[in-house]
């Protein structure tokens, strides 16, 4: 049993009477009464600990906490529960990790103790801050809806975010939790101690600011790791990708959200990511040093009180008004609104013989309708380098402006790139002339470009093939010097692109697949050959290796996949030697590539291995998806047959099991239509189990294979039979646009087709 609150956003009324806003601020004196064998905790330290007797002549504990300093209601927060602990002092702050006894007692809280009190210390020094409380208590929950929840001297997480075991040196795992921990601890450091938002319009501010300090406390602690890399990788970049399809700014008006019916829709990715990289942003053009001179002063001023976003600029304002080394182009207030108020951001467009460049809100030009209005602009920073030396800070604060010192000469050993490592949130669209020169840059000195800098040429190349902006064919002139390229995190980008996880069927059916094995197997080899290296030697090599922990699987998973027969002996023999002795561990980072192309390559042996390992008693979650995911990977038919036969049983599987089983086999290129008749043979049992939501997924990726009306009706005459009428309707508009979209990719590949025949020996 255990009881534990999650308060934010609105819940502290569903326990307490209060007036359940952020700025509405008080000191709590709580007192708990519960079963003498467990133990309560809240925000404060117990001060008191008495018993008492109910009617019955029961026993019962009465725990009395410290009075609480001035705070607000969603940071109230207690936990009751039989959890062990673990406890280290740092600067004078008791510091404990609760978790259950069995966790604690094989010390797998143990990693998290010793890097809180460090993360902590390094927060105080940056911000000049003191943590007001005499203790903090950090506890991992079984289950809970967030990954942390910041509430003032009592921070709750789930197992994951805070649990790794003693023997797993990897750093993607340490990494993890050093983010969410360093999250969290944030919030302590430059939010709740201090100031709390006015009210939830400005979030983000709390939110974003945490995210930032997020990645210094976790690269402080875990040095091994790329600050900038990291943060692109897993901040700017996919944020960059979201916001473009979202209608939201990130300071929304009170009254608009007063008027909506739930705050919960604010805690997403615009909110935490976009916060973090506008913060990013406004630290590098302020330079650190002022960013944080500027926040000491605001967390001064709002100690125990209730901030908005105009605040922290007016603070901001003064620290650039007191010196002059930093100037800027309008007041700090103007350039940041133009960020957080206006959804979206802005792509600029070089023309770089007459040296000007305009900006635009980045859109989908494909299915732009002609009253959406565009008319945003941005006050802009633009970092920039010619020909490897950069250049000062300048700013576009129009929608177009003429800059003489950009403008290229005739040499072709002259290039310019913009938005230097990412340090500005905005895509960039280079005039042909430029990307040429930087193309040929990187065919002949790749590392000429910053590393974060070719990572965003690619990507930013890509998006603007998507959104319409430049033909396909632009995009693929920059991977030509792939051969070259030693970084895992810039091949994951351009695999990612090139070859989505949910299109492998489709692509491999195309006549686009011996073009892009062709290609891509030329300029995929020298990585692949170096990490291969280590797994055949000693995969425990890598494990300070954090890109390689996150993306080798895809870049081996490609390989194979290319039908590269090193990697698929590679997977053979790994598998093979799971075979012979079930105690062998395959390496960690490419278990599921190796099971997937192990049962591939094999015949039923091999399968019915995965099968009894999946039966295996000791079998742990992540090792059943692994091996779940394995058995769909099967070459033949009956295999595949069997093993949808065998999802019905309930005897064999648990009933959640049935419907991944079915995903799985029909992503496969020989899988989707076993699958699609399994499901209409047995539609009856299924849809007592699972009903409309299975059926919904399966059309989905059936829909990936829908090319003429004549199959969407084929797949109708069954869903006709099957579905309710409005059901039938949502599922039509599903295959129709599904339709569209694999018509459009069609014209895509053949441009790709075409492109890759006349380069291919390049």
């Amino acid at each position: 049993m255990l009881i534990a609150s999650q308060m934010e956003p609105t819940y502290a009324r569903r326990v307490y009477p209060c007036f359940d806003e952020p700025a509405m601020k008080a000191t709590f004196k709580v007192r708990i009464i519960h079963d003498p064998s467990y133990v309560a905790l809240s925000n404060m330290p117990a001060t008191d600990v008495s018993e008492v007797k109910d009617e019955n002549g029961s026993l019962w504990t009465v725990t009395t906490f410290n009075t609480s300093l001035k705070m607000s209601t969603y940071l109230t927060a207690f936990v009751i529960c039989d959890f062990d602990y673990v406890t280290r002092t740092e600067r004078g702050n008791e510091i404990r990790i609760w978790a259950r006894k069995e966790a604690v007692k094989n010390g797998y809280v143990d990693y998290a103790l010793n890097i809180t009190g460090p993360i902590f210390s390094f927060l105080e020094d940056v911000l000049n801050v003191s943590y007001p409380l005499p203790k903090t208590d950090l506890v991992a929950l079984p289950d809970f809806g967030a990954g942390g929840m910041e509430n003032w001297g009592l921070m709750i997480f789930q197992e994951a975010s805070l649990m790794n075991l003693p023997t797993d040196e990897f750093t993607s795992k340490k990494a993890m939790i050093a983010l969410i921990v360093s999250h969290e601890l944030g919030h302590q450091a430059c939010g709740k101690k201090f100031f709390t938002m006015n009210w939830w319009n400005d979030l983000w501010l709390k939110e974003g600011l945490a995210s930032y300090f997020e990645y210094l406390g976790a690269t402080f602690v875990e040095p091994k790791l790329s600050l900038e890399k990291i943060f692109y990788a897993h901040v700017v970049q996919p944020i960059l990708r979201e916001d473009s399809e979202i209608a939201r700014s990130l300071s929304e008006r009170e009254d608009k959200i007063k008027g909506s019916f739930s705050l919960m829709y604010l805690f997403d990715n615009i909110t935490y990511s976009k916060g973090a990289s506008i913060t990013w942003m406004l630290s590098g053009f302020l330079t650190e040093k002022l960013f944080i001179r500027a926040l000491t002063l605001y967390l001064k001023e709002f100690s125990f009180s209730s901030a908005n976003q105009d605040d922290l600029w007016t603070h901001i304002q003064m620290v650039i008004d007191a010196q002059d080394e930093v100037q800027l182009p309008a007041p700090v207030k103007q350039i940041m609104d133009s960020w957080t108020c206006q959804n979206g951001f802005p792509v600029l467009t070089l023309n770089l013989t007459t040296g000007t460049i305009r900006q635009e809100q980045f859109f989908n030009k494909n299915n732009r309708k002609s009253t959406d209005s565009y008319n945003h602009t941005w006050i802009i920073p633009i970092s920039w380098m010619r020909n490897g030396s950069s250049q000062p800070l300048t700013w576009l604060d129009k929608s177009s402006k003429m800059f003489p010192e950009m403008q290229l000469l005739e040499s072709e050993y002259d290039w310019i790139l913009l938005n230097v490592n990412l340090s500005g949130y905005y895509r960039v669209n280079y005039d042909q002339l430029n990307l040429k020169r930087l193309a040929r840059l990187l065919e002949n000195d790749p590392k000429a470009i910053p590393t974060v800098s070719r990572f965003q040429l690619i990507d930013d190349v890509f998006a603007l093939t998507e959104f319409g902006y430049v033909p396909i064919e632009t995009a693929l002139e920059l991977t030509k010097y792939l051969a070259k390229e030693d970084e895992l995190f810039i091949w994951n980008v351009v695999l990612l692109n090139l070859i989505p996880d949910n299109l492998e069927s489709t692509l491999k059916n195309h006549k686009v697949y011996p073009l892009l094995q062709k290609y891509l197997l030329k300029r995929m080899l020298p990585i692949y050959h170096y990490y291969a290296g280590f797994i055949h030697q000693n995969a425990d090599a890598l494990e300070d290796d954090y890109f390689a922990q996150v993306y080798l699987e895809k870049l081996l998973a490609t390989a194979c996949w290319l039908g590269l027969q090193d990697c698929l002996d590679l997977s053979s023999e790994l598998y093979a030697k799971w075979m012979d002795n079930p105690e062998y561990k395959i390496p960690f980072l490419i278990r599921r590539t190796v099971c997937c192309y192990g049962v591939a390559e094999g015949s039923d042996k091999e399968w019915n291995f995965a099968w009894e390992m999946y039966n295996h008693t000791d079998c742990v979650e992540e090792d059943e998806d692994m091996l779940l995911y394995a058995m769909s990977c099967a070459k033949e038919s009956w295999l595949l047959y069997r093993y949808l036969q065998y999802g019905l049983s309930d005897t064999l599987f648990s009933s959640n099991c049935t419907s991944l089983i079915i995903s799985h086999v029909v992503t496969k290129d020989i899988g989707h239509h076993i699958a699609w008749e399994f499901v209409t043979e047995n539609w009856p049992l299924l849809s007592q189990g699972y009903g409309q939501e299975l059926l919904h997924d399966v059309l989905k990726v059936m829909g990936r294979f829908v090319k003429t009306d004549l199959q969407i009706q084929e797949l109708q005459v069954f869903y006709n039979a099957t579905l309710e009428k409005d059901e039938r309707e949502a599922i039509t508009l599903l295959l129709e646009s599904a339709k569209l979209e694999n018509i459009e990719r069609r014209k895509l590949l053949i441009k790709v087709a075409s492109w890759l025949e006349k380069n291919i020996d390049d």
